[in-house]
């Protein structure tokens, strides 16, 4: 076949449409299925991404406002009658579960108050883990979809690869314009795996770090209400 015959074949054929909807709907079941799974993974994660930065800013307001209360100099009853039904943060929390067990102290009428003060880092520390726990609530989704979606999207490109090679070997046609939109087809899960794994993973950095921030805030605020109980367990004492 002479160079005029090749080039009238590649005008007849119909073109392929290049668009990113056009390559999904041509690409084989197996890779549509990857595909749709890491926009879904995608959308999970730009969804976790928008809570988390909310609910971090929302609780770094409101403890800042409790810390600000908490330090004015107002009484602890005051202020624990207006927490106690219900915390809205995890300082306020930490506050209310040991005022609770102070006053169950007390109130009971315990003999001895030795152990007040061991009960009340243990009732701290566990409010403590529990809020840490709802901090990290998400944050593995994030890390799977930072590890894991680059090889899925490799998965789909190497798939579609073969089903591209496949049909090049059935048409005996191995020209640019019949090769060209069944390796882009195989690439775009690729791309698609990247664009879902890169956010996942700089949020999941940055949520992890900030969980850290927050946990070690709660730790010192709560060390410090421990030696304003300690002190007062000694005086009554």
């Amino acid at each position: 076949m002479n160079p005029a015959d090749v080039a009238q074949t590649a005008m007849a054929a119909p073109s392929a449409d290049m668009s990113l909807l056009g390559l999904f709907l041509q690409a084989s079941w197996v890779v549509k299925l990857v595909m749709a799974g890491l926009v879904f993974a995608s959308l999970w994660v730009w969804a976790i991404a928008i809570d988390k930065i909310l609910l971090f800013g929302r609780m770094k307001r409101q403890m800042d406002r409790f810390e600000a209360t908490f330090w004015s100099g107002q009484s602890l009853e005051e202020l624990y009658r207006s927490l106690s039904s219900r915390p809205n943060h995890a300082m306020a929390a930490i506050f209310v579960a040991a005022m609770r067990e102070w006053k169950r102290s007390y109130e009971g009428g315990a003999r001895s108050l030795g152990g007040l003060t061991q009960r009340l880092d243990k009732v701290m520390d566990v409010t403590i883990a529990r809020e840490v726990e709802r901090l990290e609530r998400g944050l593995l989704v994030l890390a799977t979809v930072g590890s894991a979606g680059p090889f899925i999207g490799l998965f789909g490109t190497v798939i579609g690869i073969m089903t591209s090679f496949q049909s090049i070997a059935a048409s005996k046609n191995t020209s640019l314009a019949v090769v060209a939109p069944g390796i882009a087809e195989a690439l775009l899960a690729t791309a698609i795996g990247l664009a879902a794994a890169i956010p996942a993973t700089m949020f999941y950095n940055r949520f992890v770090s900030q969980v850290s921030k927050q946990a070690l805030r709660l730790e010192g605020f709560a060390d410090e209400f421990s030696a304003i109980l300690s002190r007062q367990i000694d005086e009554r004492g």
